[in-house]
């Protein structure tokens, strides 16, 4: 069984393997939202926890750390991952936004509608988990958490074909 799965998952394409990645992490990211209360207050206190102690150990002060900014740091960071995973996928289909292009469809488009749907599927799914809530802030703090990993991937794009052309030209002999 261990040697098919092996075997699907290495006959898989780059773009397919892009997609599993995306698909993956908005699974991770629901499967998180489905995490009752309870459960979720004692992860988050747990991390609270070992990063108080870890900047302690550094020597700063973490007084100012509670359970709310790590949450609200939380959902950011994870959705700045869904973001810059959500732009190469649509980046690296460059025939079929060229295709898209044609036919009158943005490339814009699709990539607004899941950077706004997602995160309100997300806290549409806390509103059926004991103890959670939707909340439209987390909303908001989701959105900018994409557009940022979007825009983080766009700056590594510039900085990698900055480097690029900074390693041609030192092949060639260039002086700065």
């Amino acid at each position: 069984m261990g040697k098919k799965i092996i075997a699907a998952i290495t006959s898989l394409g780059a773009e397919q393997i892009r997609l599993l990645l995306l698909i993956g992490w908005v699974l991770f990211m629901d499967l998180h939202s489905m995490t009752p209360a309870t459960l979720s207050t004692e992860e988050s206190s747990h991390v609270l926890l070992l990063i108080t102690e870890l900047l302690t150990r550094l020597g700063i002060d973490s007084r100012w750390l509670t359970e709310h900014i790590l949450r609200k740091t939380a959902h950011f960071c994870e959705y700045s991952i869904f973001g810059m995973l959500l732009i190469w996928n649509f980046r690296n289909g460059r025939n079929r936004m060229r295709r898209q292009r044609e036919r009158g469809l943005p490339f814009l488009y699709p990539l607004a509608l899941s950077v706004f749907a997602v995160p309100f599927l997300d806290e549409t799914i806390q509103l059926f988990v004991p103890g959670r809530s939707a909340q439209i802030s987390d909303v908001w703090l989701d959105i900018a958490g994409s557009c940022f990993g979007i825009l983080l991937y766009r700056l590594g794009l510039k900085v990698q074909k900055g480097w690029r052309a900074g390693r041609r030209r030192r092949r060639r002999g260039w002086r700065y």
